[in-house]
């Protein structure tokens, strides 16, 4: 008995010196791993200041979740504080805040690609939503955030838990850039209107949360109490069987409550709510036509 309770004790020793060694190299593969430089070659969007432009760049930051982690105002916003350790908060992006030097290069890389002037990864940004922004809609975001007045505030801050940090480490956790194919140009304008091929632009903002192929699934980088993002392809255990009509499915973009009434959570409907009933309507019209997946299949 005494023999049995000695080797057991060694297990665990052993096994708590394993953990103890897998927590330590994590960390330091998460270092690593946050200062990389990722070389990105890309072509400058020009800037603009026209008011059509600066128009349509304030709705676009305003419908696609810019506002959410930086601010109606640009000066940055602490948007998830679980108490359990994972606060993150946005940086201010106003024309006195650190893009205050950003070239039209760092612009692109940094919206588009993920990846900071310096060439590290930005920790937290759904640049995969971004990616397939056109030049001209890219140009008008640009232009209208560098248009907002200065405003005091900080860099980002990303804190995140011991396990966090450890997961990112062993890449079980990506950043903005690991989600990105880097190589797909830009995407071609589409005529506005409430059609699938509209609605699959507008899609786009889409990835970050419900995956590329937007089958769902537990949200990459997410805080790990956030719920698993829907289904949202047609079928049998689709979120979408909920939303017989158009009409069910603009009012959850513009409310934030399922048919029956229960809120849904970690969606930015403060965002969506804005959209006009164009991007809205050609949405569902986009989401009709794509393949039926079982859930958080990819």
């Amino acid at each position: 008995m005494k023999r049995s309770l000695k080797w057991f004790l060694w297990i665990v020793a052993l096994l708590v010196l394993l953990l103890a060694g897998a927590v330590l190299i994590g960390l330091q593969m998460s270092e690593r791993k946050r200062m990389r430089v990722i070389a990105v070659q890309v072509a400058p969007v020009p800037y603009t200041t026209d008011a059509a432009a600066l128009e349509r760049g304030r709705y676009l930051f305003q419908t696609r979740g810019c506002a959410e982690c930086h601010g109606t105002n640009g000066a940055g916003r602490e948007f998830v504080n679980d108490g359990k350790g994972t606060r993150i908060v946005g940086a201010n992006i106003t024309p006195a805040g650190q893009v205050a030097k950003y070239t039209p290069e760092d612009w692109v890389r940094t919206v588009r690609h993920g990846v900071k002037p310096d060439g590290r990864p930005v920790m937290v940004m759904p640049s995969e939503d971004y990616n397939r922004f056109t030049d001209t809609d890219l140009a008008a975001v640009v232009a209208y955030v560098r248009s907002l007045p200065p405003m005091a505030g900080g860099g980002a801050i990303v804190d995140l838990p011991l396990p966090a940090r450890v997961l990112y480490g062993f890449d079980m956790i990506p950043d903005a850039a690991q989600r990105i194919n880097h190589a797909l140009p830009p995407s071609t304008p589409v005529a506005s209107g409430v059609t699938p091929e509209h609605g699959a632009y507008v899609a786009n903002m889409c990835i970050g949360c419900h995956g590329e192929k937007l089958s769902g699934g537990r949200i990459a980088g997410g805080p790990p109490d956030w719920p698993a993002a829907a289904n949202i392809t047609p079928g049998e255990g689709s979120a979408m069987v909920r939303y017989k009509n158009v009409d069910a499915f603009v009012t959850m973009l513009r409310t934030g409550k399922r048919p029956d009434g229960s809120p849904i959570a970690v969606m930015p409907f403060g965002s969506f709510s804005k959209m006009n009933d164009v991007d809205k309507r050609a949405l569902f019209a986009f989401l009709q036509t794509v393949p039926a997946r079982a859930a958080g299949q990819h």
